[in-house]
């Protein structure tokens, strides 16, 4: 595989990093989670560069990317922590673009007019996704979603219920729902999603429709963890060169070179994964194909996450569980991450049936 970008996907990436380094800095980061936990300037920032229409089709002003174009994009959300609900609106839009080809909201989403959100989690489904227990009779749907992230500021839903013909992806307008806010660990906007007997309209899909959309989804949040990773790894790297003990910098010490060396090399190893799963997402022809490298992708991940997480708080020492230090923020991502749309035990029974 080739790992690197192609001239306009370098030229995105280094679009977004430029604004997040200018305005979307730690400081500036804290001030929006403690406002109102997003940030409309932000928002219409991220139209502007295109990231809105992104994952779209021409049809609706799009650029039709995929995947493997969201890469950077994601790096650089994980790397700066980005609070704005960003891949819950890339999920609804896609479902909502196959299951619905000619939806007036598509060409909002991509002016960044509309703001959606993917719901489908439920209260004891374990990650399961046939566990939907939201009901759909006469295209009005009645269930709770739970922890929908994006859910306070979302207009429309793209929600997983279950008819008479199966489960299916049904959209929603946010006025027909009870939305109760929360935070989450890692600081960001979420909220259970009340229906009862709310008006919906179905999409077409069914069941492999969810699956494929929950498959790109953890392909983007693989980017998104790798952009967490390695600044988790170089913001350690550059402590242990200036921190000293005993006179000397502790980098110098033998052991903790060998730690930081080992926080590379699952840097490197979630990369590639992160890297191979976004490609199979792209090509979704086999499903089973997919399903194999994202699970793969998320495992290695979710391993990668929880050792360089864990070991760059201890090189910090007791600052690395500080609220002022950013690393102990991207502890929390990273944390959160590893088990999104699946956690290690889930996504390695997944590979293994497959």
């Amino acid at each position: 595989m080739n790992f690197d970008y192609n001239e306009e996907q370098q030229l995105l990436a280094d679009s977004v990093r430029r604004y997040l380094a200018k305005s979307y800095d730690f400081e500036a980061r804290r001030k929006i989670v403690a406002a109102e936990g997003w940030s409309t300037d932000a928002w219409k920032q991220f139209a502007e560069i295109g990231l809105t229409g992104l994952p779209l089709g021409t049809d609706h002003g799009g650029f039709g990317g995929g995947a493997v174009d969201l890469i950077g994009v994601m790096e650089a959300f994980g790397e700066a922590l980005v609070v704005e609900p960003y891949v819950p609106l890339v999920l609804a839009a896609r479902a909502l673009e196959r299951g619905a080809k000619s939806s007036p909201l598509l060409s909002s989403v991509v002016e960044g007019r509309a703001r959606l959100a993917f719901a489908h989690t439920e209260k004891g489904a374990r990650y399961a996704l046939d566990a939907v227990q939201t009901r759909a009779k006469e295209s009005r749907l009645s269930g709770e979603k739970s922890a929908v992230i994006g859910a306070p500021i979302a207009e429309h839903f793209v929600v997983s219920a279950r008819g008479e013909d199966g489960i299916g992806l049904y959209l929603v307008d946010r006025a027909a729902t009870e939305v109760k806010p929360q935070r989450t660990l890692d600081e960001r906007l979420a909220g259970d999603v009340v229906l009862r007997e709310a008006p919906a309209h179905k999409l077409s899909g069914g069941a492999a429709l969810l699956e494929e959309t929950v498959d790109f989804a953890t392909a983007l949040l693989c980017a998104e963890a790798v952009g967490a990773l390695q600044f988790a790894c170089d913001t350690t790297l550059e402590y242990l060169k200036t921190r000293k003990q005993f006179g000397v910098p502790i980098g110098t010490f033998q052991a903790l070179q060998h730690r930081i060396v080992d926080m590379y090399i699952s840097l490197e190893q979630a990369r590639s994964m992160a890297c191979l799963a976004a490609s199979r997402a792209d090509s979704a022809g086999d499903a089973r194909e997919r399903a194999r490298a994202i699970s793969a992708a998320k495992i290695r991940v979710a391993d990668a996450a929880r050792h360089v997480s864990q070991e760059a708080v201890q090189l910090h020492g007791g600052m690395g569980m500080s609220e002022e230090l950013k690393i102990s923020h991207t502890f929390r991502r990273l944390t959160v991450l590893a088990r999104e749309y699946g956690d290690v035990d889930h996504h390695l029974a997944r590979y293994a049936a497959l």
